[in-house]
């Protein structure tokens, strides 16, 4: 009987999922650094260019590392195809893009990363694009935002930085009763706990940077989708406009992805228990998890979510007394960064979302002393002490 990859449970998806080696019989995935392909002869050239045969003819189009690394992916979530790019705000603009045009309506999360909003707010007007901004989880929202020209839903759930969460399958039902099509920033579930395409998105995207990477070393992005939507709307743009990823850090994802799993699960158990820890310290007004019951959408991350994830996000009351924790960390890195195998922490309202303005960051309520931690690797009492002994801090210089 032949394996169909398919039937794979994630463990093995994630280590033997698009192999595809070379006549070297190579262990680990070739890496194929070159920018261009050769043709036997001038007919081969004329018929992979006109798409009659199959195979590579340019970095900026695909490479076999690359192609790997999209299929490895794409059997992870469950997708038909993925296109990777260069990072995950190039993911997020062409996922975007590639499905509205002039005239069209875009309804959004208010609960965006900066850049997301940035793209929405700024970006998109230019080219007669116009988007209304809704409180995610509240369905009722997104239903009296639809217009006759609305094309497009986009939502992060959980949303940065506030881990806001919303309904995936029954926003899509509202999308798909109107002929709007749903786009999903998975990136804080990550593919481990969400599969937005189950729940009916249309397309997911990914910053590969963050957890499938993991270990802080490139940049790079994912589009995951049913193979004719991709082809029809991200194909021809992706040619031409250029978001390529290179092979090299495709190669980097590729491996990561073989201990994403185990990452994140690791990372998880400690996340769950620092949140309950940060929860119960006096000088913490409130802290936002996806598995604690008093998470304000708790019941619906109980439906779609099968872990809580890395992120943690939890209120000290000022910016001074949030610059005070940070700068109290001895373990943990003070970095804008997440997903990754070292523990980092950032205070959002002047780091990732300093592009926003302080109404936009006030709607979503990201007030100043909001503080946003990624829970790595590190040993889980190593971590307590540290984030323990700087909010203790607080209590003793009365902030």
């Amino acid at each position: 009987m032949t394996e169909d990859p398919h039937d794979w449970e994630t463990a093995t998806r994630l280590v033997r999922g698009g192999l595809n080696r070379s006549s070297h019989g190579e262990m680990t995935e070739a890496l194929y650094l070159t920018q261009s392909f050769s043709y036997d002869t001038a007919e081969s050239a004329d018929e992979r260019f006109s798409g009659a045969a199959p195979g590579f003819i340019y970095a900026r189009y695909g490479s076999p590392t690359v192609q790997m690394f999209e299929d490895r992916l794409a059997l992870l979530e469950g997708a038909q195809a993925c296109r990777a790019t260069a990072s995950g705000m190039a993911a997020v603009h062409l996922a975007m893009t590639g499905l509205i045009r002039a005239g069209d309506h875009v309804v959004s999360g208010k609960a965006l990363f900066g850049s997301c909003r940035w793209i929405l707010n700024t970006w998109a007007p230019r080219f007669g694009i116009e988007t209304s901004f809704v409180d995610a989880p509240d369905l009722a929202a997104w239903r009296a935002a639809v217009r006759p020209n609305t094309k497009l839903f986009f939502l992060e759930t959980p949303a940065n930085p506030l881990l806001e969460i919303c309904d995936v399958a029954a926003i899509c039902a509202l999308a798909k009763a109107i002929g709007a099509k749903v786009v999903v920033d998975n990136v804080f579930a990550t593919p481990i706990y969400q599969s937005p395409l189950k729940l009916g998105a249309d397309i997911v995207v990914y910053s590969a940077t963050k957890h499938i990477d993991g270990q802080g070393r490139v940049m790079g992005g994912a589009i995951l989708g049913d193979a004719a939507l991709m082809e029809e709307s991200y194909k021809d743009m992706a040619r031409h406009t250029g978001p390529a990823i290179s092979p090299f850090n495709a190669w980097i994802l590729l491996k990561g992805l073989e201990t994403l799993d185990l990452r994140v699960r690791r990372q998880t158990q400690t996340a769950t228990a620092l949140a309950d820890l940060i929860a119960e310290h006096p000088r913490v007004k409130a802290c936002r998890y996806p598995t604690r019951s008093d998470h304000p959408q708790y019941a619906i991350a109980q439906r779609q979510m099968t872990g809580g994830g890395t992120l943690i996000a939890f209120d000290v009351g000022t910016r001074a007394a949030a610059f005070r924790v940070l700068n109290a960390l001895q373990i943990i890195d003070i970095s804008n960064n997440l997903g990754d195998a070292k523990s980092m922490a950032t205070h959002p309202s002047t780091t990732t979302h300093r592009s926003m303005s302080e109404e936009q960051r006030l709607e979503i309520g990201l007030t100043d002393g909001w503080v946003r931690l990624s829970v790595g690797l590190e040993g889980e009492a190593d971590l307590a002490r540290d984030i323990g002994r700087a909010l203790d801090g607080l209590l003793a210089n009365g902030l």
